[in-house]
């Protein structure tokens, strides 16, 4: 069922003809030839749109919705008049109404309005639930407070650290930048019995290659110059704790096979000693690039990828996270208005559907950044669409056309694989084992077509893709 309709008119064959158009495709609806009897049921049911006409002779549409507003401030009014006038249209967008259709009624435009105004409505309760924090953040015990969400996509990730968290073994966790890596790791030490112990972090990306090696493993005093003492390194600091080794993809070849023998002898030798040091330190890693792929391409060693792969943790990118960025985004209003000394501020439903449109391609970080910048603007006790970035008040999702230049384009089932395979490939940030899943293929068969198409290094531009 995609919806609870009320359908209002005083024309009982206009209701029937309505009432089994939209039941067709899938709606439960209500029916009422009298205005009256209508404010009766919306007192006593719970109807996702009312649906009626303008012209009927007890009570106007403008009335009728004006009244249903006052008592259902949720629920949207869709007003339908053989008046096509600005006057009759301006009208009903004063009084509250939510969409405005004249006759005769297109179905598609009826569809696709009452659509919208079911997922306006599904917003407008969902900030509300925020609002007064009925939810909760469902960010579970499992994570000491630090994730919040409460997708399904989520909740396998607090079962996987529920479950990881109280052994030794080596966790490899994967995401797209600004995922939330680092707080999956912090939250597996949180759940261990090193949680008293210390949680070191050293992004390898951030650091330059000359220097990786006596970070991670420390020095002797004279090893190199400005070595004045001797200095312990990153393992054996993370003794009793956790080391977590941030992208770990990034980390120079030459370097992975003494990261692989550390590993292995749970033991490091300093740069300049001849003598090697025992640690007692859990490894996390994480890396924002597809190790399996990195293998494949021989940019990252097999056994090390094996070493710290015992255990897998994928962390899903905000736009695969449904409505998890409504929770966030109300998490951190809040905390950036209590950091700024502003009152409580909420979210406007029309700042929610923005937020929820956007695709996020920094993710969690993204959104953080983009609610800093909305507290920062805010004028009210309210944000609005006004106080979120540009890019995001401007985004509109990507179309799908057979051909950009010319719609009525024929093409071949295999060049429509091969625009489809690279959309798919795009909308994963060129992750191949991902599209694989996507694709429903194994990843040699994606390797093999990428190869036959000449594009198996990177993800080139294509024609994007319709089939409606």
């Amino acid at each position: 069922m995609k919806g609870q309709i009320l359908i209002v008119d005083d024309d009982s064959d206009a209701c029937e003809l309505l009432e089994m158009s939209l039941m067709r495709h899938g709606f439960a609806v209500t029916t009422s030839t009298s205005a009256e009897r209508a404010l009766d049921l919306v007192a006593t049911h719970d109807f996702d749109v009312v649906l009626t006409d303008l012209s009927m002779p007890s009570m106007s549409g403008l009335d009728l919705c004006e009244r249903v507003l006052g008592t259902r401030p949720d629920t949207p009014v869709v007003v339908i008049t053989g008046q096509g006038s600005l006057e009759a249209a301006v009208g009903a967008i004063r009084v509250g109404a939510y969409d405005f259709i004249t006759k005769p009624v297109d179905p598609k435009l009826l569809l696709l309005s009452l659509a919208r105004a079911i997922q306006h409505r599904s917003l407008q309760c969902e900030v509300k639930r925020l609002r007064e924090g009925v939810s909760g953040d469902a960010s579970d015990e499992l994570s000491g407070g630090a994730i919040v969400g409460q997708s399904g996509a989520m909740r396998r990730v607090y079962e996987l650290i529920g479950r990881v968290g109280a052994s030794d073994a080596s966790v490899l966790i994967h995401g797209e930048t600004g995922t939330g890596k680092e707080l999956v790791a912090r939250s597996i030490h949180h759940r261990s019995r090193r949680k008293d112990g210390p949680f070191v972090a050293i992004n390898c990306a951030a650091v330059p290659h000359s220097l990786i090696e006596s970070e991670l493993f420390g020095h002797a005093r004279g090893a190199f110059t400005d070595a004045k003492s001797d200095r312990k390194g990153l393992f054996v600091q993370a003794t009793g704790g956790t080391l977590f080794l941030d992208e770990i993809g990034e980390l120079p070849i030459d370097m992975q096979p003494k990261l692989l023998r550390a590993l292995q002898e749970r033991k490091v030798r300093p740069i300049g000693s001849n003598h090697e040091i025992p640690f007692d330190a859990r490894i996390l890693a994480a890396s924002n690039r597809n190790l399996e792929d990195e293998v494949y391409e021989k940019r990252f060693r097999e056994d090390l990828y094996y070493r710290i792969n015992v255990v897998k943790i994928d962390v899903p990118p905000l736009r695969e996270r449904g409505g998890d960025a409504l929770h966030l985004a109300h998490f951190f209003l809040k905390q950036f208005a209590d950091r700024n000394g502003k009152s409580a501020l909420e979210l406007s439903t029309t700042a929610a559907e923005k937020l929820m449109a956007y695709n996020w391609p920094g993710n969690v970080r993204e959104l953080e950044n983009c609610m800093e910048h909305a507290v920062a603007l805010a004028r009210f006790d309210q944000i609005t669409v006004e106080d979120l970035p540009e890019k995001i008040r401007a985004y509109r999702a990507d179309r799908f056309v057979v051909s950009a230049n010319d719609p009525t384009e024929v093409v071949t089932m295999d060049e429509l694989e091969r625009r489809y395979i690279l959309r798919v490939l795009s909308l994963v940030g060129g992750n191949k084992s991902r599209a694989a899943q996507v694709l429903g293929f194994d990843r040699r068969t994606l390797y093999r077509k990428l190869e036959r198409y000449g594009e198996r290094l990177g993800v080139v531009g294509s024609s994007p893709l319709e089939i409606s």
